[in-house]
């Protein structure tokens, strides 16, 4: 089998990253919102949202283990057949318990998907141009993925507001969409990503490779204090997310009065967002060249947070949004600085490893937010809870630390 070139992998990876997630767009704020509309308290939906968390928590090495055990194509593969089964019962869930079902079913995709794809594409651009830069492509991707679901929050506001299914609610489309999105997505997959020949992988073969795998990337994570640094900052970062993923929607309903108005709203302001998050993704190569990549990092940390303050703050829907925008700007720009910084510190044998263990420490910390911030935005308001997520997030900047230490030592030397 041909090699595939370090271009010809990063457009495969780019389509493949639209397509992924292009159904999380088209469903992008109605996660909160139909089980809201299905009569769960925010608590409860705290509890269900942190139930996804806890899973990746739990499977996110074993997963990162087995990737780099068997490979990335595998993992995708099931990861899609997940994503499709997950979205349907979530559809479908009238009570507590089902929704408890699709969360944990998504869960399990969560972890499956959370890193073999990208890992695929540095090893391979690797392979072809050992000295390859990263901040550029994996920055393409980034905003490939932020005008993806540009346009499927569009797509999935104007289906709430087409609402051609007399007798249903108008959240229901969208999710229908993104079931059918997920499908083409594995077939994708199936037709698109190439590793290198590998022997016939046993099941007794996966379960002696996969603990090795997972020692291997624990291992580093021991010797790295550049490595450990970088994941203690998604602890913070995943309370930001809380805030403009999970409670911005919340707090639109509350201004606007339901969940179809909130959702309506929402779905045009999200495709504005991210299309903002593409923005600042694409312009990372601007940024590390005026800080480096751990300064740069640790700047769209420390700006991250505090406009997600000022989304808590603004007066009205409108103060709500231009910060929501302003927040996925900033989330934009921060992601492919992260991950460049987190590729450099692992090798092929041990990069899904190390983007499981990112991962995993994310969901934990995203879980334990959910856990805290919902029952205190029901207490008081939404507004306070993204104020408090929003400031503590700002602390995160700390983690980069080492890597700019690193940094600096790398430009002296």
């Amino acid at each position: 089998m041909r090699a595939l070139t370090r271009r010809r992998a990063e457009r495969r990876f780019v389509l493949l990253t639209s397509v992924r997630w292009l159904p999380a767009g088209v469903t992008f704020g109605m996660v909160v919102l139909l089980p809201l509309e299905r009569g769960l308290s925010l608590a409860e939906i705290g509890v269900l949202m942190s139930l996804q968390g806890f899973v990746v928590l739990g499977l996110e090495l074993p997963t990162g283990g087995l990737a780099d055990a068997i490979g990335r194509r595998p993992l995708l593969l099931a990861a899609a057949a997940l994503a499709v089964a997950s979205t349907c019962v979530f559809l479908v869930a009238e009570s507590f318990g089902v929704f408890a079902l699709a969360l944990v079913l998504q869960g399990v995709f969560r972890a499956l998907d959370s890193g073999p794809l990208e890992a695929w594409f540095v090893d391979t651009a690797l392979a072809d141009e050992p000295d390859a830069d990263l901040d550029a492509p994996l920055g393409r991707a980034a905003a490939a993925l932020g005008t993806t679901i540009a346009i499927g929050a569009a797509a999935g506001g104007a289906l709430v507001a087409w609402h051609p299914i007399p007798g249903a609610s108008a959240l229901v489309l969208p999710f229908i969409v993104s079931a059918a999105l997920y499908a083409l997505f594995g077939v994708l997959v199936a037709m698109l990503v190439r590793e290198p020949p590998r022997e016939r992988v046993s099941f007794a073969f996966a379960v002696r490779e996969t603990p090795l795998a997972m020692r291997g990337g624990l291992r580093l994570l021991r010797r790295s204090g550049v490595l450990r640094g970088l994941v203690l900052v998604e602890v913070f970062w995943s309370v930001a997310m809380i805030a403009f993923e999970s409670l911005a929607p919340v707090r639109l309903t509350e201004q606007l009065g339901s969940e179809s108005a909130a959702a309506a709203v929402f779905g045009p302001a999200s495709a504005v967002a991210w299309g903002l998050f593409a923005i600042g993704s694409s312009s990372v190569v601007i940024v590390r060249r005026r800080l480096g990549p751990a300064g740069a990092a640790m700047a769209m940390r420390v700006l991250n947070g505090a406009v997600v303050v000022l989304m808590g703050v603004g007066a009205g829907p409108v103060g709500l949004l231009i910060g929501y925008g302003l927040a996925y700007l900033t989330h934009g720009a921060a992601g492919p600085l992260h991950n460049a910084l987190l590729h450099r510190q692992s090798g092929s044998e041990t990069r899904a490893m190390a983007l499981s263990i990112n991962s995993m420490i994310a969901g934990g910390a995203h879980s334990l937010g959910l856990l805290v911030l919902m029952p205190l935005a029901e207490a008081t308001s939404p507004q306070v809870a993204i104020v408090a997520a929003g400031a503590f997030s700002t602390l995160g900047a700390l983690g980069y630390l080492p890597a700019l230490r690193q940094q600096r030592r790398s430009v002296a030397g």
